[in-house]
């Protein structure tokens, strides 16, 4: 089968898809370029508004409805694509007696990944929480997007082996990536940022299930939840979590 004959038969299916909503779908810019394509969206392409259907400015019926004041914890339970991993890892640093400050940068140190963006996910998720958490947190978070990349044997770090599979072992982090661990090797808070990438589990038992209910109260104690609800509170990331809300807004 060509790689055309495959283009046209997603785009049959993203036609019906639209056909079978009461709502025109769009897909923004980044959507199509992560599948390799330029231009306009497709889903809704060619299509006017009017004749009973216009382009969606609300909520996307196709995914979970979330509150209208919605909370960290209804994010991670109505738009998360997994949170096992963020979970183990912070459940590790709570095994082994890590300040509170640490464990909330555990659970919420690839918080992009789940919610948002993987691309430069550390700076992405930094930013995302920024305004509720201490200073120390974001920092640590943005990052750890570097320093998992270079060991520490202070600390028993070491490069992780998932890299070289996923990576090849000839791969070399690009400049600013380098240059951000230099910057952070000198940090009053670079402990913080490694304790992350120590805790970070790269490979866990799929088996083992933690849940949220050791880390609610943690939650509850140092992320500072607005009472508008995220995405309403007119933060510096607000439009983000409106994003995140509501992924195929036309507008």
């Amino acid at each position: 089968m060509t790689e055309a004959t495959l283009d046209e038969r997603a785009d049959a299916l993203e036609r019906k898809m639209s056909d079978e909503l009461d709502v025109l779908i769009s897909k923004s810019a980044l959507f199509n370029m992560a599948d390799g394509k330029l231009g306009p969206t497709k889903m809704g392409q060619g299509m006017a508004a009017g004749a009973g259907k216009y382009y969606l400015m609300g909520d996307d019926p196709r995914l979970p409805k979330m509150p209208d004041r919605p909370t960290l914890l209804d994010f991670f339970k109505y738009r998360a694509a997994g949170t096992n991993h963020l979970l183990q890892s912070a459940n590790l640093a709570l095994k082994k007696d890590m300040p509170e400050k640490i464990v909330l940068a555990c659970l919420l140190h690839d918080i992009a990944n789940a919610l948002f963006i993987k691309s430069d996910h550390g700076y992405w998720g930094a930013q995302l929480i920024e305004p509720y958490v201490d200073e120390e947190v974001s920092w640590a978070i943005r990052a750890h997007q570097a320093l998992r990349f270079f060991p520490d044997d202070s600390v028993g770090y070491a490069y992780p082996e998932m890299y070289v599979k996923n990576f090849g072992a000839d791969y070399v982090p690009d400049a600013y990536i380098e240059h951000d661990y230099q910057v952070a090797r000198d940090h009053k808070w670079y402990m913080t940022a490694r304790m992350i990438t120590v805790h970070d589990l790269y490979a866990f038992d799929p088996n083992v299930v933690v849940t949220w209910e050791p880390f609610v109260d943690i939650v509850g104690r140092h992320f500072r939840q607005p009472e508008e609800g995220l995405g309403f509170d007119n933060s510096p990331s607000a439009h983000m979590w409106r994003t995140i809300r509501r992924p195929t807004k036309y507008l």
